[in-house]
């Protein structure tokens, strides 16, 4: 992978169930990260004494983080009724030249901040409530 203007990396919202995912406006920087537990399967016969993990047994999540600026009201009022409602909706995040990640999430975090001589930013952040799909691009 070469590299990619970070503003091509997009972070979109289907907000109203049909499957159409439009682009979070204001977003400055996002990160994706993926995680998975594992199972320790350890026991007195395990060879050299070496941890011994199962596979496929661990939980695995993703969370998702956005920081940015809102440029229109319709995001902003999108954003605080998911938080204050803890609704779960599919999100899409696409990595260019790479693929895109899609499934439900849920707003875990809303933060507002500002200077006195600057603009109102957020930062959001989500976690995966169910099976993400990876679709290469």
């Amino acid at each position: 992978m070469t590299a990619q203007k970070g503003r091509d990396l997009l972070l979109k919202l289907d907000s109203t169930g049909a499957g159409v995912f439009v682009t979070v406006a204001g977003l400055r920087s996002h990160t994706l990260s993926f995680n998975a537990e594992t199972v320790d399967a350890t026991s007195q016969e395990s060879a050299g004494a070496w941890r011994e993990l199962l596979a496929g047994a661990g939980l695995k999540s993703a969370s998702l983080r956005g920081q940015g600026i809102f440029k229109d009201a319709a995001t902003d009022l999108t954003m605080r009724s998911y938080f204050f409602a803890g609704t779960i909706v599919d999100w899409q995040v696409v990595i260019p030249n790479f693929g895109i990640v899609q499934g439900p999430f849920q707003i875990t975090a809303l933060d507002f901040g500002a200077k006195h001589d600057g603009e109102v930013t957020f930062d959001l952040a989500l976690a995966s409530a169910g099976l993400l799909t990876f679709t290469a691009i």
